[in-house]
């Protein structure tokens, strides 16, 4: 099913209304993501959908993927793609969901699905990201905090939290 969903979106140009998906920032973007898609697959992940430049219609632009079974230690998992990629393992335990979540060096964003209202905040408050999406993939807002933890960054842009960064404290201590 989700196969069907992700061929139904229309790649291309950002600024031709028809598109849903536009392009990476950069060629070399492209570039990095296939040579992960194609470690994943020679790791032994199955590609149900995409994995291939789009190179008709430049190159920026990258196949909707979705990878099941991948490892946990392939460099798709482990680093930040910044691409149409979704990479998909099993678990079988909560624990483990978590464990395999947070053994990484980033700790930008994670996603996932649940209506089990104990469950969203236990998960949630254990998981190591900056921003996390519950049965949601879009989430940023101007007027949430946007930032990452780990070696995703630190501090914050936009919401709040984000105008701290242009903003002097003082600390007057008076003994009166």
């Amino acid at each position: 099913e989700e196969d069907e969903k992700v061929s139904k979106i229309k790649v291309g140009p950002g600024l031709h209304e028809e598109n849903s998906m536009g392009p990476l920032i950069v060629a070399s973007a492209t570039t990095g993501i296939q040579e992960k898609v194609d470690e994943a697959i020679v790791d032994g992940a199955e590609c149900i959908i995409g994995g291939c430049p789009m190179p008709e219609l430049g190159p920026n632009f990258f196949e909707p993927t979705i990878l099941r079974n991948v490892s946990p230690s392939s460099r798709i998992w482990n680093t930040e793609t910044f691409g149409p990629v979704a990479a998909i393992t099993t678990f079988l335990r909560e624990e483990d969901a978590l464990k395999l979540a947070n053994d990484s060096r980033s700790g930008l964003a994670s996603y996932f699905c649940s209506n089990d209202m104990a469950r969203v905040f236990r998960v949630a408050d254990r998981l190591e990201n900056g921003l996390i999406g519950i049965n949601d993939g879009i989430m940023s807002t101007a007027v949430a905090p946007f930032g990452g933890v780990k070696e995703s960054g630190l501090g914050r842009e936009g919401g709040a939290q984000g105008i701290g960064e242009y903003l002097e404290t003082k600390y007057i201590f008076l003994n009166a």
